[in-house]
């Protein structure tokens, strides 16, 4: 019988997940009901942030972090170019100017050394950065909190990769991801192909309470309903004072990002099942470090950043193409046809046409080195060890 196809990535949905979807699909709510509050509330414990604010996606949450810091056309945001769009059309959809930052070579993560540099081309001065946790591994955000705060630059971590990862406090203990320690807020995404899903989903967590209103008010469309915010006195409340039941207002426009009732009952099912989805994850990944032991120099598994117990959503190699005498294309076409697939994460944005023609001249050369080496194998919980060895000898075979 033929081996069954490999993704790069691919979501495990239980007979647990199943049934917390058909009971929401049966309840009165589709959506903005019961379990929207019920999974932001286990999310924000899970993190131990004070909020959680889901939304429809990854994208929309980056979007609503940079609209929540009320970003704008005057205010220049620092983005890592190693990084999928969204790190940077997040804050470039209000308008900001984007600077992008480089990152090493080695692991894709961006360093306080690169964030100075970034600052400096942005002639010392920034409103906000968005620092990623590329692969599921964290970036170094208490160094670069430092150089934040020494400047005033607000910080978005973008955990889309990382839930589930964990990190030096500083004392003798690890925190999640997500627990906004040294920034102002984190923003998950929640695809299928991420470690947990609600099939499309994001989520924002933040220590703020004032941020945490302007995210949940920016997700339906700006609509204000609490009466001690209504500016126009004579609509919203009646003779006696109190507030017309029927009453809202929009004092700026919003977006319609909410997350249905049935997403959020799938991603509360899912967040139950993190602990055996990281466990599993992390025997890959060991078990793939073990294996590429001897395929050193030609092929390097990313290494896992200091002070980080991960939780990777990728595994990226680090390949030399031009020892192997393959190219890239040919290495992924070969794989594929071995049953095997593989991804590229990712190009650098600063490439893409749209940012090139904003800054043409610009050379990252971490990012551009760390691009040329990548490529992901396949990662994901249903896989066994047999999988993975399957991966590797595969690999090895087409490198020869």
């Amino acid at each position: 019988m033929a081996e069954s196809f490999l993704p790069y990535g691919k979501q495990t949905i239980t007979e647990a997940d199943l049934a917390a979807v058909r009971e929401s699909l049966l309840s009165p709510y589709l959506t903005t009901g019961p379990m929207v509050d019920a999974f932001e509330a286990a999310f924000a414990q899970s993190v131990g942030a004070r909020h959680a604010v889901a939304m429809a996606n990854g994208t929309a949450a980056l979007h609503l972090a940079a609209m929540a810091l009320e970003l704008g056309p005057q205010d220049t945001v620092l983005a890592p170019s190693m990084s999928f769009l969204a790190s940077a059309n997040g804050p470039r959809y209000t308008g900001a100017n984007i600077v992008f930052v480089d990152c090493d070579a080695q692991t894709g993560l961006v360093t306080r050394e690169h964030f100075v540099e970034a600052l400096e081309r942005a002639g010392g001065k920034a409103s906000a950065a968005v620092i990623v946790h590329l692969n599921g591994e964290y970036a170094d955000m208490a160094e670069i909190a430092q150089e934040a705060r020494r400047h005033g630059v607000r910080l978005i971590e973008d955990a889309c990769h990382a839930i589930g990862t964990r990190f030096g406090d500083g004392g003798d203990g690890m925190s999640p991801v997500g627990s906004c320690l040294h920034s102002d807020m984190a923003c998950f995404s929640l695809h299928p192909v991420k470690t947990i899903t609600m099939g499309e989903g994001g989520v924002v967590t933040t220590n703020d309470d004032e941020l945490a209103r302007r995210l949940r008010l920016m997700r339906t469309h700006g609509i204000e309903r609490d009466p001690a915010r209504f500016t126009q006195n004579e609509l919203a409340f009646d003779a006696s004072g109190a507030a017309n039941p029927w009453y809202y207002e929009m004092a700026e426009p919003g977006y319609n990002y909410r997350a249905t009732d049935f997403a959020c009952a799938l991603g509360l099912s899912q967040l139950g099942q993190l602990p055996e989805f990281r466990a599993r994850r992390q025997a890959l990944k060991s078990r793939y470090d073990r294996l590429f032991d001897g395929f050193h120099p030609l092929v390097k598994p990313v290494a896992t950043a200091q002070d980080c117990d991960p939780c990777r959503h990728l595994y990226p190699v680090l390949i030399d193409f031009d020892a192997a005498k393959r190219s890239r294309a040919e290495i992924m076409e070969a794989l594929r046809a071995r049953g095997i697939g593989t991804q590229v994460h990712y190009i650098p944005i600063h490439w893409q046409p749209y940012y090139r023609g904003l800054a043409p001249d610009l050379v990252l050369e971490g990012a551009e080195r760390y691009y040329a080496r990548c490529l992901s194998l396949p990662l994901y919980p249903l896989m066994d060890d047999a999988d993975a060895d399957r991966v590797v000898a595969a690999l090895g075979e087409v490198l020869g």
